[in-house]
Parts: structure tokens; sequence; C-alpha cells
């Protein structure tokens, strides 16, 4: 078994309360989780009592959670079950559900990470390798935790487009369809917003020159508006998708391993693109908090860091040293020379909240 490191915090959030549950489902008096006033061994013990964790928006094929879900049930016997949905669907479920709460733990997009703690329905755990979470990744209190990276790409069906994109100016001169997902909810699809803007002269405080691309698209009736998920790429109906890049990776060697006429390009764009992070957060009234608790540590941990780096995201401890089997399943690097983190993350929480609104008025309106 795993034995993590001793906890390197003991912050007492004196005060906080937080509604639990009780038996049968039945909501109880709130009651104070300090996770942070907890030892990894204490929360490792009660985790393996509680016995299973339910998650939402981690799938076994998203980041390689498969993997990581299977240690944790052979090292600690904890059972687990996801449902998978958008940041914006755990949020709003842990917020509707917390007088009778069925999950534990969530993985949003990062910007989604402030909204769960302004809402109230995050429980604060930093974690041992605290100290070695950049600043830009984490909470004051760890109220969420960025786990892993990824950077906006594209994927292209090249039985079905013979030039793959390799900037989104190409994509403007293409004359196939173009997926990018639901932009009100889905985390991947804002941030494909905010890579057109900045390959188009914009950035987190404008975000014009990336609704004006999607515009353009939606005017041509190049803009796909179907779902970004697997069972589309499998059965050829993307020609080209706009996804983070550990999804496109593992969605195409996917498909090419179940169908050897299957042929995908990934690339990353090279007028200018995002890189950003995911975050788990902690479900304030999880029925299973340690064992929430425990996930995150064990996502942190270098074998939760590399199961990630399987599953073609880039671990957010840089100190990991990854075997050579798995980094040669990630992108050359000298792709990455355009991609740019986000640098006003105050402006991007701010855009992104009124980005639906913006993409309903400026760019649905168009679509042929």
């Amino acid at each position: 078994m795993n034995q993590f490191k001793k906890g390197l915090v003991s912050t007492l959030l004196a005060g906080t309360l937080l509604a639990g549950c009780g038996a049968e489902g039945e909501a109880t008096d709130t009651k104070a989780v300090d996770l942070n006033g907890l030892t990894t061994e204490e929360i490792q013990t009660k985790a393996i009592e509680e016995g299973e964790i339910q998650s939402v928006g981690m799938p076994d094929t998203w980041a390689n959670w498969g993997e990581t879900w299977t240690e944790i049930e052979e090292d600690y016997q904890i059972t687990q079950a996801d449902t998978d949905m958008s940041s914006a669907e755990e949020i709003a479920l842990f917020e509707a559900e917390k007088d009778n709460a069925t999950k534990d733990i969530g993985d949003v997009g990062q910007s989604f990470g402030p909204i769960a703690e302004e809402k109230g329905v995050t429980i604060p755990y930093k974690t041992s390798y605290w100290d070695e979470i950049p600043e830009w990744a984490k909470d004051d209190d760890g109220d969420w935790v960025v786990g892993y990276t990824g950077t906006i790409s594209f994927i292209t069906n090249t039985n079905a487009v013979n030039d793959a994109p390799t900037s989104f100016a190409d994509i403007l001169e293409g004359d196939y369809k173009v997926t990018v997902g639901d932009v009100n909810a889905a985390t991947q699809a804002q941030n494909a917003v905010l890579a057109a803007a900045i390959a188009n002269g914009g950035d987190e405080t404008n975000l014009d020159p990336g609704i004006a691309f999607f515009a353009e698209l939606a005017s041509q009736g190049r803009l796909d508006m179907g779902d970004t998920d697997l069972a589309r790429l499998e059965a050829g109906e993307i020609e080209v998708g706009i996804f983070w890049d550990f999804n496109a990776l593992n969605y195409a060697d996917s498909v090419e391993a179940s169908n050897p006429n299957a042929a995908f390009d990934v690339t990353i764009p090279q007028d200018g693109t995002v890189q950003s992070g995911y975050a788990t957060i902690i479900n304030a009234y999880a029925p299973n908090p340690h064992a929430a608790a425990l996930t995150r540590e064990y996502i942190l941990s270098d074998e939760g860091q590399i199961n990630l780096a399987k599953g073609y995201a880039r671990p957010i401890r840089e100190s990991v040293e990854l075997p050579a089997e798995v980094q040669a399943k990630l992108i050359d690097p000298d792709q990455y020379d355009a991609a740019q983190p986000i640098e006003d993350t105050i402006a991007w929480d701010e855009a992104a909240a009124s980005l639906g609104q913006k993409w309903q008025e400026e760019v649905l309106t168009k679509v042929k």
C-alpha cells in the first residue's frame, strides 16, 4: 500500500459549519469537518472506514482517471463510481443536494474553483504536497487545488480533412465543420474561446476576438453544435474539434486502437492558445469527506501525477519524474511555444461568468 507523508499543515478552521448527512440520507445538524487539522494517516484511516467515494466529472477516459480509481480501490479498498458532467453542473449539483448529498468530489476547470468556494460548496484540504503547488494553482486554504494542466489543441479527422489545421488562421481558411462544445457550461469550450482570442490579439481581459472568430464560423455554417465526446469521434461525426490536448490525444489513441481505419492529427495552435488547469473540489456536504481528501492526496502523489500524464495531462508538480514511455506519449514541447497561461485570473473569472450570454447573443444567433 502506498504510504503518504504526514500532513504539513494543521490549519484549524474554527467556526466553519458544514452540513452533514445522517443515516439513510437524512440531513442532520451541521458539523465542522476539519480536514486540514488531520494528518494524512488519520485521513487514510477514516477514508478506509468510509469505504467508498462518489465522484463527478472524473470519468475513466478523462486524463486516465480510470487507473487512479483502480489503484485507490486496490490500495485502500475504497469503491468508486462517477457521474460525468460539466464544471457548472458539478457545482450546481453540490448546491442542490446539500440536504441529501450523494457526491464527494469533483474535477472542475480552474475558473470554476473560486465559484465553488464562493457558493460555499467546498471543504478546504491542502494535502501534504501543498508547498509544491504553484500559488496560481490553489486557493489559500485548499478549497480548490489544480492537479494537472492542459492546452487547447485541434484534433483533426484526417479521413475527412486533408490538411490538418495548425493555427486558428488555418481554420478560417478551411471548409470543414468545427466542434467546440457547450460554451455555457464546459470549461474546455470556454477556454477554446479564450484560445481563439489570444491567437487573434486578445486575452482574458478581451475575449471579443475569440467571439468574432466563432461568429464568423457560425455565419459560414461551419460551427458544429454537437457534443465533444468520444462517441462522436468514433462515429466520424467530428471533422475538427477544439479540445484540451490530453483529451484529444487520449481520444485519438482510443479510436485508432479499436478502428485501424481511423486516423487523427493532434496539433497545438501555432498562432496562440491557452494553457490552464483543472482543480479538485471536495463537496462541503460530502457523505465521505475523508475518502475525498485521500483521493486528492493520491492525485497529487507521484503515482497520481504519473497516472495523469499517462492520460496525456501535464502534472502540476514539476518535481515528478515521468517514466520515458510516459513522456513519449505527450506532444513535442516545441509545439507549445505560443501557449500562454492565464495571467489575470480575476479578469478571466469575470469574463467566464458572462461568456455564456455573449456566446448566445453574438455567436449562436448566427448559426446556419
